[in-house]
């Protein structure tokens, strides 16, 4: 690496230098170019030369078929290398035996910001090497971690309300483009999403938390208090007179707001306890002992 003058945070236009790399290496490939070039002038004339003295019966079918195949194979090396000096952002139309470029300049493929230089000037850098990290801004998305439980719960185009910790008030519109089928470890998978509108104040790396709109359905639900565990086995307190109560085992799923689901039938007309439920059983439990 010869300079750059990268850090991270800073801004950078598409097309814009953002370092300037020299090795021997390109330097090479240039010499290989100009070489393979001057040989294949040679070549075409004397190619050239061969088909007019195959045409008279001068030169046989072998001499000329063997200098149509040597000037073939020049010219294909002279593309091969052409198309790679262009890979290496050298022009090979502005390098000629006496202009040889010892430096290439690395450009900026995208407008955004600098996330990470991971080069110093000075170090050898290799074709496999990352040097820059650039973000565009414009193209940033929402990664979120869902658990196996609730995927089932998300479809492509689904609405996703996000907040950041800091300020959790400031909501951002966005939509479900990607749902991850990869469970890792601990049986989460990646959900990505897109921002409906752009938001200069968002820094890529920020840990968000997200509320997906589900389908409505229709089912029973208590205050999460209002749900015991008792000996491996989840309960309910239902009224069934005048200071008289009822156990009922039921199965629970616990839902926002202090909520939970009951899996229970006949409630039209039951009456549970939503409070205390708790202290009923202890004291239920203390009765019994």
């Amino acid at each position: 690496m010869k300079s750059t003058n990268l850090l991270p945070g800073m801004h950078v236009k598409k097309g814009e230098t953002i370092a300037v790399i020299e090795d021997q290496q390109y330097i090479q490939l240039q010499q290989d170019y100009l070489t393979a070039k001057t040989k294949l002038s040679v070549l075409a004339k004397d190619y050239q030369r061969q088909k007019e003295l195959n045409a008279s019966q001068a030169a046989s079918d072998k001499v000329t078929q063997q200098a149509e195949t040597d000037y073939r194979a020049d010219r294909i090396l002279v593309t091969t290398l052409a198309e790679k000096l262009r890979l290496a952002g050298i022009d090979p139309g502005r390098i000629n035996e006496g202009h040889i470029e010892r430096s290439v300049n690395i450009h900026s493929p995208i407008d955004g910001f600098v996330s990470k230089v991971n080069i110093n000037i000075g170090k050898y850098v290799s074709p496999t090497d990352v040097l820059f990290e650039l973000v565009n801004p414009t193209d940033i998305h929402l990664a979120l971690r869902v658990f196996e439980k609730d995927l089932g719960k998300l479809q492509l185009g689904q609405q996703v309300l996000a907040y950041t910790n800091n300020n959790p008030a400031k909501k951002y519109d966005c939509k479900i483009l990607l749902i991850g089928h990869d469970l890792s470890a601990d049986r989460a998978a990646d959900v990505h999403c897109h921002f409906e509108t752009y938001d200069k104040t968002l820094v890529p790396g920020t840990y968000m938390n997200a509320e997906v709109e589900v389908k409505n359905t229709v089912s029973n639900t208590l205050q999460t208090e209002a749900v015991v565990d008792f000996e491996g086995k989840t309960y309910v307190f239902k009224v069934a007179g005048d200071k008289t109560y009822e156990m009922v085992e039921v199965k629970s799923e616990p839902l926002q707001n202090g909520y939970s689901r009951i899996d229970i039938a006949n409630t039209d007309s039951a009456k549970f306890v939503t409070k205390g439920a708790y202290s009923l059983l202890m004291m239920l439990k203390n009765k019994a002992e």
